[in-house]
Order: structure tokens, then sequence, then C-alpha cells
């Protein structure tokens, strides 16, 4: 099912719930992209999907329950970094790229407990529970 309206703007509807959430840039980059990909991936919705978040994070960042802008444009992750199909892990949506100053921030909006004393690759892991959390409880509501 198109995630796109005929004037190009997202179907809320057709939306993941964390996209629901996020500004109008990012809902407009998942569906735009998803559709794109299920016509080349003929109908593929599970590739079409991650086509749309792989490209979605290039944009923006998972901030709790929902997507933001980020600083700068660009990869997320190593995952994303290599492009095309692999094995590597994915960071979640966390903009695992980041300094650790910009990741600190996000730990402290989201009160992550012990966060002064944890290393990059410890903040982005505590971040991807953080945001996980927060999606579940926003569902729940």
């Amino acid at each position: 099912m198109p995630k796109t309206n005929r004037d190009g703007s997202a179907k809320e509807s057709e939306l993941p719930s964390t996209l629901e959430r996020s500004d109008e840039l990012a809902q407009r980059t998942y569906a735009h992209t998803y559709d794109a990909a299920i016509d080349q991936y003929d109908g593929d919705e599970e590739r079409a999907q991650r086509t749309a978040f792989a490209s979605l994070k290039h944009t923006h960042e998972k901030v709790g329950d929902h997507w933001e802008p980020k600083d700068e444009a660009g990869p997320s992750d190593e995952r994303a970094e290599q492009g095309g199909l692999n094995s590597r892990p994915t960071a979640g949506g966390v903009d695992a790229n980041a300094t650790k100053e910009h990741l600190l921030g996000l730990a402290r909006r989201l009160d992550v407990p012990g966060r002064s004393r944890m290393t990059k690759a410890e903040l982005v892991e505590a971040l991807q529970r953080a945001n996980d959390k927060a999606s579940r409880q926003a569902r729940e509501d």
C-alpha cells in the first residue's frame, strides 16, 4: 500500500507509530523512499521498509518515541556507511556517528541513569534501550 497521498504528503495511517509522532520531513522522507523501494523491489515490503528507514536515518535520529532532524546529514552507524545488504548491526536510529557530547545530551534528555560514566558505545546502547522503552510506552498510551 502506498505511503504517500497524491499531493506527495505522507499518509499518517500508513506510517510506523514512531513516525506518526515525528515532523513532516521525517514522514515524507520515509514515505517517498518506501514507495520508490516497493516498486524497485517488486513488492517486497520488508526490504522496502528497511530501505525507507535507512534513508530516514541519514537525515533524522530516533529520540525517545519519535524522530528528530540531525544536525548534520549522513550515515548514522557503520552499517549505513557500508550500505546495501550487510551483516553489521544497526544502531536502531541512534546516530552512533555523533559526538559523545551530543549522545550525552540525548541521554540527559531521556534521563538515562549512569550516563556520565559511559563510553560512547555504551551511550549508544543505552539510548537504543531508552528509545525502545519510550516507543513501547507511547504505543500503550
